[in-house]
């Protein structure tokens, strides 16, 4: 291991000025230069190979017009040329838009509204999707995957003004570094849109060091080292994705695995055959992983250590099934990974302690006063040293000032600490609802929800998951006279929105409960949960799709929902 590696705080000899991933990139080619980091099913690709396509895509992005803080929007499903492509960013000073692959309707359209870019780097399979979104600002389409015809049936007509060119075109440029001073730590890398609370979504704007903080936070919290393959099924739009397996593996030198979606039935064969040493697994992936059918050689398999966020109840249980050590944290976004876990872990509750070195961490009543332990409270945080946290909300000031109100960055998450400084999750105070690692707008849900034309008014709440974290639940009024049928509600919902917003229970009720001014009581939908009249779309045997980039598209066509027997290319546990 390297000098970078061996230090605990990963702090590398020139001081925080060299926390860029360009920089960091380079240090990297220079030193582990033929060491694989990105493994595919099919080969891989060394640090050298993609430090070399990364300069290529940032020269052929420069000469496309895209300059230094412009940002671009990347739209593409999980391949090394998202990686490059990211890399390639970062050196030529632009900033990241990474889209979640899984968005359409109108979500999408304030995403690439939002974002002010004029560029886009988008696969061929989401063209229809964005024409059909809206392309706001964006001038020119850099197009992977093949280039439609401009003929019928070729290009969507809402996209046939835009300056368009095959992405291969970026390739052909040259390999040497770009000219001049690089993107200063304190820069921004990357927008990143996490869900709204009671507004749409939030990009949220992050610094160079912020990304860098949130990678070394993984490689301490899973002591990964350049011997290491690190194998987890996160998607690389997402922040644990990118920073916390693509990043995390290049600072400590290892190799990273381009995992294909998450399935509990491929999981371990995975593992085995990539002879993966660490992972990192959200709760509900460790859930669906404990809940398959016990196995004699559970045990056999090379995975060593895995982080898991948030922990499931009785994970003493899985580490001995599986003969690993885990470890956990909290964070988000915003705030970054404030908290620290050994591998022995206090309890099976847990979400760490304060990484004091590096944050401050409080819990807090309604007034901003800390409340004591074992009594819980909103948890706000801020770090000891400058940029460990997001530099706000994209456009939006007024956001970022609320966030930080005396002077603390506001998460809402209700967390309690004990006597001994562990922090346990508890609850959320937003309407945010965290479903198998996807953060959802209940905002956004409803305002979909509301389009049906028998839908008079509803509320989108969580409720608690069998599978840890949440399932979305919608409750409906519908239009006096009219008959809503759930299942109907979920084919109009399933090809307006991503397949992780749209609700697993639907109720129908009369009236919604309010308060004297006409606003709907949601805590009181939230703490009723579940009633003999909650329709399951699961239970109904409804399974979603989200098939490369055509989700929720029914074999017959029609755009909706698959029944009967579970989509092989649906949601799958």
């Amino acid at each position: 291991m390297d000098d970078e590696a061996m230090s605990y705080r990963f702090i590398p000899p020139e001081g925080r000025d060299s926390q860029t991933l360009h920089q960091v990139l380079a240090r990297r080619a220079a030193s582990r230069g033929a060491a694989p980091w990105i493994v595919g099913e099919a080969r891989s690709w060394s640090y050298r190979a993609i430090d070399s396509m990364s300069n290529r895509i940032a020269n052929g992005l420069a000469a496309h017009g895209v300059a230094r803080g412009d940002t671009v929007l990347v739209m593409l499903p999980d391949c090394v040329e998202f990686i490059a492509a990211w890399c390639g960013l970062a050196k030529l000073g632009a900033v990241q838009v990474p889209v979640n692959a899984h968005l359409r309707g109108n979500v999408l359209s304030h995403v690439v509204g939002d974002s002010r870019a004029r560029t886009m780097i988008v696969h061929a399979r989401f063209l229809d999707r964005l024409a059909g979104a809206g392309i706001g600002r964006v001038e020119s389409l850099i197009v992977l995957g093949g280039m439609p015809d401009a003929g019928p049936g070729g290009w969507p007509d809402a996209l046939a003004r835009l300056e368009r060119a095959p992405f291969g075109t970026l390739l052909d440029a040259s390999d040497a570094p770009a000219d001049g001073r690089g993107p200063a730590a304190t820069d921004l890398v990357a927008v990143l849109y996490t869900s709204g609370t009671t507004g749409p979504s939030k990009g949220v704007m992050i610094s160079h060091i912020q990304a860098y903080e949130y990678a070394r936070s993984v490689v301490e919290l899973l002591e990964l080292a350049p011997e290491d393959v690190y194998y987890a099924p996160l998607p690389l739009f997402h922040i644990a994705g990118q920073w916390g397996v693509a990043y995390a593996a290049c600072l400590a030198g290892a190799r990273a695995v381009l995992a294909r979606p998450f399935s509990a039935g491929a999981y371990w064969p995975d593992v085995r055959r990539h002879r993966a040493t660490a992972t990192f697994l959200l709760g509900a992936m460790a859930n669906f992983l404990f809940q398959q059918p016990e196995s004699e050689d559970d045990a056999d398999n090379p995975l060593e250590r895995a982080l898991v966020v948030p922990l499931l109840p009785g994970i003493e249980a899985f580490k001995r099934r599986f003969g690993c050590l885990v470890s956990t944290t909290w964070g988000a976004t915003e705030f970054n990974v404030p908290t620290r876990s050994t591998f022995t872990l206090a309890n099976d509750r847990t979400c760490g302690r304060v990484a004091e070195d590096r944050y401050e961490v409080r819990i807090v009543d309604a007034l901003d006063r800390e409340v004591p332990p074992g009594v819980p409270g909103e948890a706000v945080v801020r770090p000891r040293e400058p940029w460990l946290t997001m530099a706000g909300y994209w456009g939006r000031p007024d956001w970022t000032a609320a966030a930080w109100r005396n002077l603390w960055l506001h998460t809402g998450d209700v967390l309690m600490r004990d006597e001994e400084g562990n922090l346990y999750f508890v609850d959320r105070t937003k309407d945010a609802i965290r479903r198998r690692g996807e953060n959802v707008s209940s905002m956004e849900v409803e305002q979909e929800i509301v389009a049906h034309p028998d839908v008079v008014e509803c509320a989108v709440v969580p409720v608690a998951s069998e599978h840890t974290e949440q399932e979305v639940m919608a409750v409906v009024v519908p239009r006096p006279g009219a008959a809503l049928d759930p299942a109907a509600l979920i084919e109009f919902l399933a090809p307006r929105m991503a397949y992780f917003m749209v609700p697993r229970y639907v109720e129908v009720v009369d009236a919604l409960p309010k308060t004297q001014t006409g606003k709907i009581r949601k805590y009181t939908l939230r703490e009723r949960g579940l009633t003999p009249e909650t329709w399951d779309r699961e239970a109904a045997g409804i399974r979603l799709r989200r098939c490369g980039g055509r989700e929720n598209e029914r074999a017959d066509g029609a755009a909706g929902v698959a029944r009967g027997s579970a989509c092989p290319q649906g949601e799958r546990r």
